[in-house]
Parts: structure tokens; C-alpha cells; sequence
């Protein structure tokens, strides 16, 4: 058998369940280098922004650390004082940059993929615990595409790197001859204009690594044709478990039927084949309800019942055929059937209400079908059946 005839072919696209099984798992796509170009970029930016506010609070610790007053250390208690005075300083100096990479860091994801918490990507998978798979996933073509860009950083950063410490050697050799407050701010600019020049290299690989990343994250939720067919079938239900529901259904429905025939108005039957058994609540319903309706056997079973519990059967072919082939169960009959239901009805309710002899006297009504119903008489399957 051929690949495709087997269907082993993973070539089509991901249905939108695959996709949404895949994102609550937490596999999406993701560009690390993405994330690591927009957080060095947040923090290059904030630093050169910083500016001249920076580099004298900076200074302001320089001082504060180096001049220390003797008679502190007599005391430890001054000293750890002091510590984290200097550290409350330095975190303050710094916060502005951490805090716009860490939005940064929050907002890069965005770009591909987006966010999602999934509490299954914290379960533990203790296969990866296996040095055997281990070796396999770094042989693999995912592990050597890492390598690559690995090595494609170090080419990249470092010849900025190089480049950039070259062009500024001078600024650098010369921040030693300059007066402390301005050394430290030509210090902190360099620095920013440096990580903000390898950080655009940083940019340069994202830009290949997020399309293959959303490339490859397609590729590995590719589906073949027999995983499609296996899919559909979960969401229309198998041929077998369908037929068992609608077995289940039918038999449920047969033993509410049994419970409400005692308490129907009328039975109309075809006389053997087709049995509907009719009941009108003038407080709750329009029209009178089917609460059964049979065939063959069923039908049989209606009539027994109904004989059982003294509830009236009226022979009424046309009738009976087309309630039971155009009407639902717990449904009330359309308006078509109106008059001919109604004259059933009332004959039923006359014969209640008068004595043997007076009701043998009474005239029997021979109901009418409308047109648009024959196509139910001729063939009462042809619509709602158990």
C-alpha cells in the first residue's frame, strides 16, 4: 500500500480543534530570539533614555560606597544599614530599565502566537528524563537548526561586538582623563548605543527564526487524511455509538409513551398499522399534543393500553396517517389538521357525557385531510419516525 493510500501522509492543513487541543496543551509558536531581540532592544532604549539622570545616580552610589565613615565599622548593624541603603539605591537607579524589559518581555510574545497559560505545560514528562531521547532530540533536525543559529549569533554579535569597540576605542581610552560625573555619562552611552547596535543584530536573526518557527510549529500539527477522518468522526459520532444513542432514544421514548397513553384524550388508528394517540389541556396547550405514536407492534401496544385504561380509540385511516407522518412526539398536530382533529374531539367528549343507547344514536364523524397532507397518507414514513 502507498504512502497516501495509507494515509500516513501528514500534508494537510490543521483543523481548528487540532490547533485548539495544541494551544491548551501550551504548544504554540515561539521565537526565542524574538523575545531576546525585543528585551535587549527595551533595554538599550531605556538606558540611552536615561541619560544624564542615570549616570548622576549613578555616581551618587559610587560616592556614597567608597565613602564610608570609620566609625561604622564598630558597629555591624551601621554596615548592613549601609548595604542596603546602596542596593535600594541601585535598584532605583535601574528600575526604569528593568521594568520597560519587562513589558518588553510581556508584549514580545504577542508578535507570534500570543499568550497562554495551560496548567498541562507545568505537568512533569519524565521522558525527558531519558538520556536516550535526550540525544536524540539534540541530533535531531531541530537541535541542529539550534546549533545553527548559535553559531549564527556568535558570528553576528560578536562582529558587532568588534566593530563597535574598534570605532570606540577612543571614547573608551579617553573616559579615564574626563571628570567622574561626565565619564560615567559618556560610560552609560557608549554602553547603550553599544547593546542597542547588537541588539538590531539580535533583530536580524528574529527575523528568520519567527517565520521558520511558524513554519515549523505548522508542519508538526500537520494531519493526514486518516487522522481527518478519525476527527470527524469524534465530532459527528461514530456509526455504533450513534445507533446505540438512538436505540437508547427510542426506548425512552416507548416507555414515556406507555406512561401518557392512560392519560390521552383519543387514540386514532389506521386501524393496525399506524396508532396516534392525541390529549388537549385547553390551560396549557393551542392545540392537542401528540403524547404517542406507534407502528406494527407499537401501534398494537397503544391500542391495548389505551383499551386498558378506557380511553377511546377512533378508526380514522387518512387521520391517524398523516398525525403520525407530519407531527412530532410532545408535538401539537399543525393547523391543517385542526378541523378534522377537532371533530374527533368532540365526538370523543360527546360519547362521554351520553348514555350507551343516545351514544350508539350519535352520528360518527368521517374527517377530512387536506391536500398538502396526502403526501403523509400515502406514505406516513416519510416524516418523523421512532
Amino acid at each position: 500500500m502507498s504512502e497516501s493510500e495509507s494515509g500516513a501522509e501528514r500534508n494537510l492543513d490543521p483543523s481548528e480543534k487540532r490547533i485548539r487541543e495544541a494551544r491548551e496543551k501550551g504548544q504554540i509558536a515561539r521565537s526565542r530570539e524574538l523575545n531576546t531581540a525585543a528585551v535587549t532592544i527595551a533595554a538599550a532604549a531605556a538606558l540611552l533614555m536615561s541619560g544624564r539622570s542615570g549616570a548622576m545616580q549613578l555616581e551618587e552610589i559610587f560616592r556614597n560606597s567608597l565613602r564610608l565613615d570609620p566609625r561604622m565599622l564598630e558597629h555591624p548593624a551601621a554596615l548592613t544599614q549601609a548595604l542596603g541603603t546602596a542596593i535600594s539605591a541601585a535598584l532605583m537607579a535601574i528600575a526604569p530599565i528593568l521594568a520597560t524589559a519587562a513589558v518588553a518581555a510581556m508584549v514580545a510574545p504577542m508578535a507570534l502566537g500570543g499568550w497562554v497559560f495551560s496548567p498541562t505545560a507545568f505537568m512533569p514528562d519524565f521522558s525527558r528524563l531519558n538520556p536516550i531521547t535526550g540525544m536524540g532530540r539534540i541530533f535531531s533536525q531541530r537541535g541542529l537548526v539550534e546549533l545553527g543559529k548559535a553559531l549564527l549569533k556568535l558570528l553576528v554579535v560578536g562582529s558587532i561586538a568588534y566593530a563597535i569597540t574598534r570605532s570606540m576605542m577612543g571614547q573608551m581610552l579617553s573616559l579615564g582623563s574626563l571628570p567622574v560625573e561626565i565619564s560615567i555619562g559618556h560610560a552609560s552611552t557608549i554602553l547603550g548605543q553599544g547593546l542597542l547596535w547588537m541588539s538590531c543584530g539580535l533583530l536580524l536573526i528574529a527575523a528568520v527564526d519567527a517565520p521558520y518557527q511558524w513554519w515549523s510549529f505548522n508542519q508538526q500539527l500537520k494531519m493526514s487524511r486518516e487522522e481527518i477522518r478519525e476527527e470527524m468522526k469524534e465530532q459527528d459520532g461514530r456509526p455504533e455509538v450513534k445507533a446505540k444513542i438512538r436505540k437508547l432514544s427510542q426506548q425512552y421514548a416507548k416507555r414515556r409513551m406507555i406512561k401518557a397513553i392512560p392519560t390521552a384524550d383519543v387514540v386514532i388508528t389506521n386501524p393496525t398499522h399506524y396508532a396516534v394517540a392525541l390529549k388537549y389541556d385547553p390551560a396549557k396547550d393551542r392545540a392537542p399534543r401528540v403524547v404517542a405514536k406507534g407502528r406494527d407492534l407499537m401501534a398494537l401496544d397503544i391500542r391495548r393500553i389505551a383499551t386498558e385504561h378506557n380511553v377511546p380509540v377512533f378508526e380514522a385511516p387518512p387521520l391517524a396517517r398523516a398525525i403520525y407522518g407530519s407531527t412530532e412526539l410532545d408535538a401539537e398536530v399543525p393547523q391543517g389538521l385542526y378541523v378534522a382533529v377537532a371533530q374527533v374531539l368532540s365526538y370523543v367528549f360527546q360519547i362521554k357525557t351520553l348514555t350507551a343507547h343516545r351514544a350508539a344514536r350519535l352520528r360518527r364523524p368521517v374527517p377530512q385531510v387536506g391536500a398538502e397532507f396526502e403526501k403523509f397518507v400515502e406514505n406516513p414514513d416519510r416524516g418523523g419516525r421512532l
